[in-house]
């Protein structure tokens, strides 16, 4: 057989082989990075390595952005983006401590609280992000919305499916508490989902209300305590301000705006 039709039968089963064990990468690389082996003199062992090692990141890299995907963020913000030079009183040494994942081992709940515009949605979805890097399953959600999907499900008769599926994730970033008041059976609902993530699984909050007004968003005082004693024990409790960084840049805007004209 020639040297050119063997090679060419050669590369059909390497790449039927790869169809087979569900390798594209390799599929799609190995016979570059085989040419390339041979003008760089490399062994068969460094270039199998190489091929496997180009698998497995191409599968890493799959895998973080299906996470960022499941966890449904209102926007991609990271906390390299985050402005920290124009928040000098929020702790970025802690955020970034933060995002190395400690907490989420200790499963140590984190809640941002601060005005409307201080950063704190921000600041949650830059660790969700972080988080789904380091391939956590991660969900983000806010109060109402998940208090209306187990409303539904209690509707619907499918309350334990859907606290069993809101247990599942490793983190949970819980924006916007105190923004909408909870009826009774609402805030009873949420209070199951955080008490079973209590010291099992992370929880983010993020709110612009002080511990001392929660029971303007949960009617019953004795379940408000009851769910403040969960969040905050072992909590990182970080404080994001009073000033709306996104009315300031606002204005900033219409100043530049109107120097301009």
């Amino acid at each position: 057989m020639k040297r050119a039709a063997k090679t060419e039968l050669d590369n059909a089963v390497v790449e039927e082989h790869c169809r087979n064990l569900r390798l594209p990468t390799i599929a799609a690389q190995y016979e570059r990075m085989a040419q390339e082996a041979v003008q760089s003199n490399q062994t068969h062992t460094a270039y199998l390595a190489e091929l496997l090692g180009a698998e497995v990141d191409e599968r890493e890299r799959h895998t973080i952005e299906r996470r960022i995907r499941e966890a449904r963020l209102p926007r991609i913000k990271t906390l390299e983006e985050f402005n920290f030079s124009e928040a000098p009183h929020i702790p970025a040494k802690l955020i970034r401590e933060l995002a190395e994942g400690g907490y989420l081992k200790r499963t140590e709940p984190v809640i941002l609280l601060g005005d409307s515009g201080t950063g704190k949605t921000h600041l949650a979805s830059g660790l969700c992000i972080a988080a789904c890097q380091q391939k956590r399953r991660v969900r983000f959600v806010t109060a109402a919305g998940l208090v209306n999907d187990l409303i539904e499900a209690q509707h619907h008769n499918l309350l334990g499916r859907a606290l069993s599926r809101w247990a599942r994730w490793d983190l949970i970033a819980l924006d916007e508490v105190g923004y909408v008041p909870f009826a009774a059976v609402g805030a009873e609902l949420l209070f199951q989902v955080i008490a079973e993530r209590a010291e099992k699984a992370t929880l983010i909050i993020t709110t612009n209300l002080p511990f001392s007004e929660w029971t303007q968003v949960f009617p019953s005082a004795r379940l408000c305590q009851a769910l403040l004693d969960r969040v905050t024990d072992r909590a990182h409790i970080i404080e994001t301000g009073t000033e709306s960084y996104r009315f300031r840049r606002t204005v900033e805007r219409k100043q530049q705006q109107q120097a301009a004209a």
